[in-house]
């Protein structure tokens, strides 16, 4: 075990959560898997080990640390990426059930063998539109957690995300340091959406000391089946009060 590794395992453990050696390879294993592909195409503009290490793995644990992960069984994590936050919370956390959904085909190649080689099981990567795979019983409003890491505004993240989440589930949104605005202006989604505000979080992230926040949102009732609307059109014309 080098310094990075004995930093990250730091950081978690003031935060109570613990890995063991065989966690601690998967995360490794990740690492050059991840350096590996992003050769080929781009997963990240982030490479450097113990960079990846803090802005990659320890940021997606983060979500666990005012969160009760022990309750949940299924997570679904929409426009994960390269796998980000789910893989590392399936890492650490192994009882989770964990859905992946993104657009971009390469990614879920990417995803699938990732997951292939860290042999992680209870781990679904599906290749297609939120606004589409939403729509399919399988997945709508199956989830007790879902998670987005910044890929969108929340007003449109709502629309994305908040059909997957079963009533009385939870979404949590992970954004960077600007948020009042987009939760004033996700205020008539969140209405739509049958979603609630209970708590913002904010974290500022070790070392470089950037500000994270994470936005969780109750799921009061089953998605309304006008929503979500044809893939594209969340995008480009976000719910607004008219």
């Amino acid at each position: 075990m080098d310094s990075t590794q004995q930093h990250f395992i730091q950081l978690l453990e003031e935060q109570h959560i613990s890995l063991s050696m065989h966690q601690l390879d998967q995360f490794e294993l990740y690492y050059k898997i991840l350096v590996e592909w992003n050769e080929k195409m781009n997963l990240t503009g982030i490479t450097e080990r113990e960079q990846v290490y803090l802005k990659h793995f320890y940021d997606s644990l983060s979500v666990a640390f005012n969160y009760e992960i022990g309750t949940v069984s299924s997570v679904a994590d929409i426009g994960s990426g390269a796998g980000f936050p789910s893989i590392p919370l399936k890492i650490a956390f192994p009882h989770l059930k964990i859905t992946i959904v993104d657009s971009l085909n390469k990614r879920i190649l990417f995803l699938r063998e990732l997951v292939s080689q860290l042999g992680l099981t209870d781990t679904e990567c599906v290749h297609g539109r939120a606004e589409d795979i939403a729509r399919l019983p399988k997945y709508r409003d199956r989830f007790d957690l879902v998670t987005a890491r910044a890929v969108a505004r929340l007003q449109v993240l709502n629309e994305f995300c908040l059909p997957f989440v079963k009533k009385g589930g939870t979404f949590i949104a992970m954004k960077g340091s600007e948020i009042e605005e987009e939760l004033g202006e996700a205020s008539f989604s969140l209405s739509e959406l049958k979603g609630k505000v209970v708590r913002v979080n904010r974290m500022q992230l070790p070392v470089e000391e950037s500000i994270r926040h994470f936005v969780e949102i109750h799921k009061l009732a089953a998605t309304p089946a006008k929503y979500p609307r044809k893939a594209g059109i969340p995008l480009k014309e976000p719910l607004i009060k008219l």
